[in-house]
């Protein structure tokens, strides 16, 4: 007998839809393998030839946390490029990266969690390094980049799957999975929302990743937004990856609901269709859905949408075509043109924020170059393992030749002597011992450990130098000679073993305490010395230098000993030279990273005392600060001062190349650079608009504003035209190079509305381009900017409205370097009073507001308001109709809790007070209060809002 074949199951048959296969394979697969999908690690079906797969890939700027890739510029120095070119190609690089190392490493995924799409609103805020731009706008442009290059370009198939990070209004670490943010709906829709719609509805992204905090009151892992807005935006269907843990914070830390089940699901309900949680133990969360599921609180209809959407991105990564799939096999790894396009990539970042004429600097120039940073290549949390490394001092020893660059570091080298008089020592390492962290590569590099196999400190008679650093709010770092990090593993001993700060918790911060004895003698310089990561002072005992346990041994009481100050050396190099290069900036893993904002714009003391010295010394000082994140520096500062974010494994090469004039800078800013901490708003505070935040509302002078960079070439714009047809505003005008070198220049189309009815920006960017023109060359720039790119949500009629009236056009080098302007007159929809008598007003609809945060009306949707910590809060809705003859004679308020609501119009005296007397028993368990109101006309109704209440509804009647 012959054997027959088995047929091809439709799953397997790439000539059909892939809505079909997927219908198929849902059918054929168990209802507990399904709920096993719903992990973050999908266990393989054997029976089904199904592999098994895991969502999250992160690939910020290079394949990140897999060991050796490809490092580009982090995120915001992407943005500061404004060239979606340029970005699109980095995407791409990064693709085939994470394609070629999947074919030597299976942990390696395609699902990538990138990028992040978060709008840089708060320049404290501690993961700026990840976002793009300030700007809606801005950051979809780059992201839309991001993502295309990631997907690639097949039109069926994909080369990975991106994923956006982290749905919504997410700009604060301190507290980040209990804070909520307030996001009125304008700021919502204006604001919030805007970098991910127009970034999904381009089409190349796969999914989103909700982020920790609560908006509004609400857990952003069970946000009807998930299914009001983003799937509504395309047909694709979109993965919802759940951030790490997140599923338990809606219990454990939230205590948004009583159990796990619940918690579990209502997000899937929302829309989470993975959960990242437990690492990669399933169990629990296999656990928590089969209970949701006994309990009715899930049905497997709930179940198999998630399912699907996952089989929808494992489909289009063409894991069940492996014979068509286009991507399979083309990775290309560390190739020439990656290495390229990565100086290029820094290069571009690179933003000239002020200059004198010192730079650019000539061939023979002696150069005194100082600072911190000056011979570091820093990664951070979302770096992949260098390949290549090049420092800015490596550059410029390469550019201008070692015989003319001196350097000093600027650090404090130190002895510290023990109360016994010996000194620390770091003994002699093994010649073995040259070892980076995470260089094999870890699925959670939070759980890779410090090494142990290094000799821990001891003290003698003399001791080791160390070079110590002070980042900023007394946070030291301890460096041995051999250039290792004083660091602590699990065993308590301090070892110079570490070859950067680093990890999930840092381990190789200090803190020094001035020391008093119960006498309160401070044995002149002694200091107890304070391991940050674990929280514990450092001990000298019998076995070597350790952290001291919490009941264990008596803190050591050192003396700080001096051998040289970094202003010092600083001094003595930058005397003699022609020019003085200060790097400054920060170490990623330090102030301002994940799980931890900072606290000022300013420059630690530490690098404001080398800059003072440098230019004491030398007043010819180029200031280069390398961070990921904006400064308040001097007005007095440096005659020539540039920016660029950590640029990757060719910053130094690429900042050498600038200085030189190898390269004109056309970085611009992507946010704004603020004077002072005092032009800030608090870090939780979400109203771009009422804040008066970002480059968009912003009322005062900035440091240096949106868009700024300068360049060593100069340029002329003129033959502005603007006209409106169709439904579209065309814009053009050009560009020349009136300067004696190639340049590019980043040519900015902004907007504002001259007499809006509501408040708008200040102005808006609507387009830019990056053009390279050569001296004498002009380019002609055209812009098709849509009529709808002037509207406004319109919180009187819950919709976008594009208002008629005049609008100003303006272009130019910088949101503030308007070279030119004009003014045309839009059509649109004219103003209408709110009818508050047939619909009432929704209390989250309100124009302005003081001392009132939104909060959420039930647990599955709608917004309701109260007044702060249950205070007194105000607010101001306009223009509201109460009609004619009588108007309105009656007005009911919906609320929960306990409180008085006064109502008064155009801030007159009250005219109607409602009270909740007794406080509801819950929440979300809400009462209609009646009373009298005698209103007619257009007016401006204002609400005072007194006590613990939540006001969800106001409605009028007569």
């Amino acid at each position: 007998m012959t054997a027959h074949t088995p047929p091809t199951p439709p799953f397997r048959d790439p000539q059909l839809p892939f809505a079909k296969r997927i219908d198929d394979l849902l059918s054929r697969l168990t209802p507990e393998e399904k709920v096993s999908f719903l992990h973050q690690f999908v266990p393989a079906v054997e029976r089904l030839g199904i592999a098994a797969f895991r969502t999250g890939q992160e690939a910020l700027h290079g394949v990140a946390w897999m060991g050796p890739a490809t490092v580009f510029p982090q995120a915001v120095g992407l943005g500061a490029t404004w060239n979606t070119d340029l970005v699109r190609r980095v995407g791409d690089a990064v693709s085939k990266e994470v394609r070629a190392m999947r074919a030597g490493d299976e942990r390696v995924g395609l699902n990538v969690w990138s990028p992040t799409v978060n709008l840089l609103r708060h320049p404290l805020w501690g993961r700026n390094e990840e976002g793009y731009s300030e700007d809606p706008k801005l950051t979809s442009a780059i992201a839309t980049a991001y993502t295309h290059g990631l997907r690639g370009d097949h039109p069926t198939y994909w080369r990975t799957a991106p994923v956006l990070k982290h749905w919504l209004a997410h700009n604060n670490e301190t507290g980040r999975d209990v804070t909520s943010s307030s996001v009125r709906p304008r700021v919502l829709h204006e604001y919030d929302l805007r970098a991910f719609r127009e970034t999904v509805e381009a089409g190349a992204v796969a999914g989103v990743m909700p982020a920790y905090n609560l908006v509004n009151g609400r857990p952003n892992h069970v946000s009807p937004y998930l299914r009001e807005h983003l799937r509504s935006w395309t047909d694709e269907e979109l993965l919802v990856c759940s951030d790490a843990g997140a599923p338990s914070n809606l219990v454990d830390s939230e205590h948004y609901f009583d159990t796990h089940e619940e918690a579990t699901a209502a997000a899937l309900v929302a829309g989470v269709d993975s959960f990242t949680d437990h690492g990669t133990d399933s169990s629990q969360i296999v656990a928590r859905v089969e209970g949701a599921l006994e309990q009715g609180l899930l049905t497997q209809a709930d179940v198999d949408a998630a399912v699907r959407r996952q089989l929808s991105v494992r489909f289009r990564l063409g894991e069940f075509d492996p014979h068509h799939d286009p991507h399979a096999g083309t990775g290309e790894f560390d190739s020439p043109a990656h290495r390229a396009l990565a100086r290029e990539a820094a290069e571009q970042a690179i933003v000239l924020l002020r200059n004198d004429g010192v730079l650019p600097l000539a061939a023979d120039t002696r150069i005194a170059v100082v600072g911190l940073l000056a011979d570091e290549c820093k990664l951070d949390w979302y770096s992949g393992t260098l390949l290549h490394r090049s420092t800015p001092l490596e550059g410029l020893y390469e550019r201008f030749g070692a015989e003319r660059v001196e350097f000093a570091e600027g650090v404090d080298r130190v002895l510290l002597k023990t109360s016994a008089g010996t000194f620390l020592k770091v003994p002699a390492a093994p010649a073995a011992a040259d070892e980076a962290r995470g260089a094999e590569g870890a699925l959670d590099p939070a759980l890779l450990a410090g090494r142990t196999d290094l000799p821990p400190l001891t003290t003698d008679a003399t001791g080791t130098e160390l070079a110590l650093v002070d980042w900023g709010a007394g946070v030291l770092t301890l460096r041995a000679p051999d250039g290792r990090y004083l660091s602590v593993a699990e065993d308590g001993f301090l070892r110079a073993s570490a070859d950067q700060p680093g990890g999930w918790v840092v381990q190789e911060t200090f803190r020094l305490e001035p020391y008093a004895d119960a006498d309160k003698d401070t044995h002149g310089n002694g200091h107890l010395l304070l391991h940050l990561g674990t929280g514990r002072h450092v001990c000298v005992a019998a076995d070597g230098v350790r952290v001291a346990g919490p009941q264990e041994e008596t803190p050591e009481v050192v003396e700080i000993v001096v051998v040289e100050s970094g202003e010092d050396a600083v001094a003595r190099v930058a005397a003699g030279a022609d020019v003085v290069v200060v790097v400054a900036g920060n170490d990623p893993h330090i102030h301002g990273r994940e799980t931890e904002d900072r606290t000022t714009l300013r420059l630690p003391d530490h690098q404001e005392r080398l800059l003072a010295a440098a230019r004491a010394a030398n007043p010819r000082t180029v200031l280069a600060l390398v961070s990921a994140y904006p400064y308040a520096i001097e007005p007095g500062a440096p005659g020539a001062v540039l920016w660029t974010a950590h640029g990757g494994q060719a910053a130094g090469t690429a900042l050498s190349r600038v200085l030189a004039g190898d390269v004109s800078p056309a970085g611009r800013l992507p946010q704004t650079w603020y004077a002072d901490d005092a032009d800030l708003p608090d870090l939780l505070d979400y109203d771009v608009i009422g804040a008066r935040q970002t480059y968009l509302y912003f009322e005062g002078t900035p440091l240096f504003p949106f868009g700024h960079g300068l360049s060593y070439a100069s340029f002329s714009y003129a033959d502005l035209a603007v006209r409106a047809e169709d439904g579209t505003v065309h814009v053009s005008c050009t560009v020349t190079n009136t300067g004696d070198l190639t340049a590019d220049e980043v040519p900015q189309l902004y907007t504002r509305a001259v007499d809006p009815s509501v408040v708008r920006p200040r102005r808006e960017l609507l387009d830019h381009r990056r053009v390279t023109l050569a001296p004498g060359a002009r380019a002609e720039l055209s812009f098709e900017v849509p009529l709808s790119a002037f509207g406004f949500w319109d919180v009187a009629q819950g919709r976008w409205r594009p208002e008629s009236g005049l609008y100003e056009f303006l272009v130019g080098a910088s949101s503030t370097d308007v070279r030119l302007r004009t003014t045309v007159t839009l059509e649109g929809e004219p103003s209408l009073p709110r009818p508050v008598r047939r619909r009432g007003l929704e209390a989250v609809d309100f124009d302005e507001q003081s001392g009132v945060e939104i909060v959420d009306r039930s647990k599955v949707s709608g917004d309701a308001v109260t007044p702060v910590a249950g205070g007194t809060g105000e607010l101001v809705y306009r223009a509201c109709d109460f009609g004619t003859e009588a108007g309105a004679t009656g007005v009911t308020v919906t609320a929960a809790g306990a409180g008085t609501v006064e109502l008064s119009l155009d801030g007159g005296p009250v005219l109607s007070t409602l009270k909740v007397a007794a406080p509801t028993p819950g929440p979300y368990d809400y009462v209609t209060v009646a009373a009298a109101l005698s209103a007619e006309g257009v007016r401006d109704l204002h609400i005072k809002l007194r006590g613990p209440l939540r006001l969800a509804h106001v409605g009028f009647s007569g």
